[in-house]
Protein backbone atom coordinates (compact mmCIF):
# COMPACT_ATOMS: atom_id res chain seq x y z
CA UNK A 1 0.00 0.00 0.00
CA UNK A 2 3.04 2.30 0.56
CA UNK A 3 3.99 1.68 -2.84
CA UNK A 4 1.62 3.65 -5.07
CA UNK A 5 2.80 3.79 -8.36
CA UNK A 6 -1.04 4.43 -10.19
CA UNK A 7 -2.79 6.88 -8.02
CA UNK A 8 -5.39 7.36 -10.42
CA UNK A 9 -6.58 3.99 -9.83
CA UNK A 10 -4.23 1.78 -7.52
CA UNK A 11 -5.59 2.32 -4.18
CA UNK A 12 -9.76 1.53 -5.47
CA UNK A 13 -8.08 -1.65 -6.25
CA UNK A 14 -6.16 -3.37 -3.63
CA UNK A 15 -9.12 -1.89 -1.72
CA UNK A 16 -11.50 -4.40 -3.52
CA UNK A 17 -8.22 -7.01 -3.49
CA UNK A 18 -8.65 -6.78 0.56
CA UNK A 19 -12.13 -6.51 0.50
CA UNK A 20 -13.91 -9.32 3.00
CA UNK A 21 -17.61 -8.14 3.43
CA UNK A 22 -19.12 -9.42 0.27
CA UNK A 23 -21.44 -6.26 0.26
CA UNK A 24 -18.91 -3.89 0.27
CA UNK A 25 -16.61 -6.06 -2.18
CA UNK A 26 -19.37 -5.59 -4.79
CA UNK A 27 -19.19 -1.80 -3.68
CA UNK A 28 -15.17 -1.23 -3.98
CA UNK A 29 -15.08 -3.52 -7.21
CA UNK A 30 -17.67 -1.46 -8.82
CA UNK A 31 -15.31 1.87 -7.33
CA UNK A 32 -12.37 0.08 -8.99
CA UNK A 33 -13.83 -0.74 -12.67
CA UNK A 34 -14.90 2.86 -12.66
CA UNK A 35 -11.22 4.44 -12.25
CA UNK A 36 -9.87 2.05 -14.01
CA UNK A 37 -12.31 2.85 -16.94
CA UNK A 38 -11.74 6.66 -16.32
CA UNK A 39 -7.75 5.94 -16.33
CA UNK A 40 -7.70 3.82 -19.19
CA UNK A 41 -9.63 6.48 -20.84
CA UNK A 42 -7.53 9.34 -19.90
CA UNK A 43 -4.32 7.51 -21.51
CA UNK A 44 -5.72 6.66 -25.04
CA UNK A 45 -3.80 7.82 -27.73
CA UNK A 46 -0.65 8.43 -25.46
CA UNK A 47 2.51 7.54 -26.41
CA UNK A 48 3.35 7.20 -23.09
CA UNK A 49 1.70 5.04 -20.37
CA UNK A 50 2.40 1.62 -21.77
CA UNK A 51 3.40 -0.24 -18.77
CA UNK A 52 0.30 1.34 -17.15
CA UNK A 53 -1.92 -0.08 -19.79
CA UNK A 54 -0.39 -2.86 -19.15
CA UNK A 55 -1.06 -2.52 -15.52
CA UNK A 56 -4.60 -1.84 -16.08
CA UNK A 57 -5.19 -5.31 -17.89
CA UNK A 58 -4.00 -7.04 -15.51
CA UNK A 59 -6.03 -5.78 -12.45
CA UNK A 60 -8.97 -5.86 -15.07
CA UNK A 61 -8.54 -9.45 -15.41
CA UNK A 62 -8.38 -9.94 -11.18
CA UNK A 63 -11.41 -7.82 -10.81
CA UNK A 64 -13.22 -10.45 -13.33
CA UNK A 65 -11.69 -13.18 -11.28
CA UNK A 66 -13.09 -11.60 -7.96
CA UNK A 67 -16.71 -11.23 -9.76
CA UNK A 68 -16.49 -14.83 -10.86
CA UNK A 69 -15.27 -16.70 -8.00
CA UNK A 70 -16.38 -14.19 -5.00
CA UNK A 71 -19.80 -12.61 -6.13
CA UNK A 72 -21.16 -15.29 -8.53
CA UNK A 73 -21.34 -13.14 -11.89
CA UNK A 74 -21.35 -15.63 -14.94
CA UNK A 75 -18.49 -16.06 -17.36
Amino acid sequence: SQNIKYPHWQREFEAALHEGDPESLRQRVDAAEAALFLRSQALAGSVEGQAERQAISEAIRTLRAIQREKLGYPD
